[in-house]
């Protein structure tokens, strides 16, 4: 047998697994790395984070990405190298993590890389209806298992596709194993540039998960920050919409879209909620004149809208659960607030509170994927045309 897939299933058969889970999300900020230590596989799952870090994007990297990002026409040569050298950089960046961790490459078993998402294209939104769903993620994982040495399992998003998913949202996978609560019923809440929740029965029911994106949670917010106050990324703290005022005439064009109208479960992406999206509603409401804090005001109010909808149309008209929050927009306490006023029964909680750190949620998510592909068995989650398909997700790539 080849050396490397005897040592492949030698990982497979070990009771536990050292994993770097990588993430990096539509706000482009940063990739967020953790180094993971898994026993066990399935709702036997069990894993400790040894150590975690956000290392962010150089101007010159998030500008080489921005050239691609949720754009419908792109230059193909740079397309092109850019997943070449994203995975030759995320490699770097693994190695200096470790270097600065004190753990030496040969201590990690293998590397579970998300990529970075730079166009999703479910069916819906693209309206083709000869074509599938599709979704790409830049970062060549043979580039970052040759430059790290170490195997690596990356691209899970296309399996799904593949099973007939849209590729999004895949937390609902590691949300179950890591945690569901016998006697709790929890809502997972992740406010990256987009927002998605996982509901988790107490009963542990598998069939009764359900998971779906909820529309925009940054994404337009950081955009709109970007546009009008150069140097800043994203509204620190939300201290820049607390500053506004929601103006209703624009938020009522903004949530016309039929995106807010579409049957759970859904996905979308910066490429529907783009600065076009927001202009065009701008010009329908004739608000073209607004200064930057009422646009970012009423943007907060579109974000605690869409998952308040979600919530309400998935759960019924008045939620009471608790609901634990990841993501950027967990630091935006305007955000919060809004989000709680439309579903005040519910108790808004930090997924700290769970023993994880909540900037590392979504990489150990991923991590928890791989461990999954290698080890534990594909399972169902959810039900009828809402499962999720029982798939093993990732591509294997061998580091020689």
């Amino acid at each position: 047998m080849n050396t490397q897939l005897a040592h492949l299933c030698r990982l497979a058969q070990q009771p536990s697994r050292r994993i770097v889970g990588l993430m990096s999300g539509t706000s482009l900020d940063g990739l967020d790395v953790a180094l993971c230590r898994f026993t066990g596989t399935g709702p036997a799952t069990q894993v400790v984070v040894e150590q975690f870090a956000t290392v962010p994007y150089s101007a010159d990297t998030r500008q080489r990405i921005q050239q691609v990002f949720a754009r419908q026409q792109v230059n193909l040569q740079h397309l092109t190298l850019l997943h070449a050298w994203l995975g030759n950089l995320h490699g770097e960046l693994v190695l200096q993590c470790l270097q600065r961790w004190q753990v030496p490459p040969e201590e990690v078993d293998l590397i579970a890389s998300h990529g970075q998402t730079v166009f999703h294209a479910p069916r819906h939104q693209h309206q083709l209806l000869k074509w599938p769903n599709a979704t790409l993620q830049l970062g060549d994982a043979d580039h970052l298992a040759v430059r790290t040495g170490i195997l690596t399992i990356s691209d899970f998003r296309q399996k799904h596709v593949a099973a007939g998913g849209e590729g999004a949202p895949l937390a609902v996978y590691g949300d179950y194993l890591l945690f569901s609560q016998p006697g709790e019923d929890r809502l997972l809440l992740n406010l990256g540039g987009i927002a998605n929740f996982t509901y988790l029965p107490g009963s542990l029911d598998a069939t009764a998960v359900f998971s779906t994106d909820t529309g925009p949670a940054n994404t337009l917010l950081d955009a709109i920050v970007r546009q009008h106050y150069p140097g800043r990324s994203y509204d620190e703290h939300g201290a820049l919409a607390a500053q506004g005022t929601v103006q209703q005439e624009l938020l009522s064009e903004l949530l016309k879209h039929p995106f807010f109208q579409a049957s759970l479960p859904k996905t979308t992406g910066p490429e529907l909620f783009s600065l076009a999206y927001l202009q065009a509603a701008q010009e329908r409401s004739h608000t073209q004149h607004l200064a930057p804090i009422h646009v970012l005001a009423t943007l907060v109010a579109l974000s605690a809208e869409g998952i308040a909808r979600a919530v309400r149309q998935q759960l019924g008209p008045e939620p009471s659960l608790p609901i634990y929050i990841s993501g950027g927009g967990l630091h935006n306490p305007v955000l919060l607030a809004a989000i709680q006023a439309r579903l005040p029964h519910c108790q808004l909680c930090s997924t700290a509170e769970l023993g994880f750190l909540p900037d590392a949620k979504e990489a150990v998510l991923f991590a928890t994927l791989a461990n999954e592909t290698l080890a534990g068995e594909a399972r169902i989650i959810g039900a009828g045309s809402q499962a999720v398909p029982a798939v093993s997700l990732g591509k294997i790539s061998l580091p020689g």
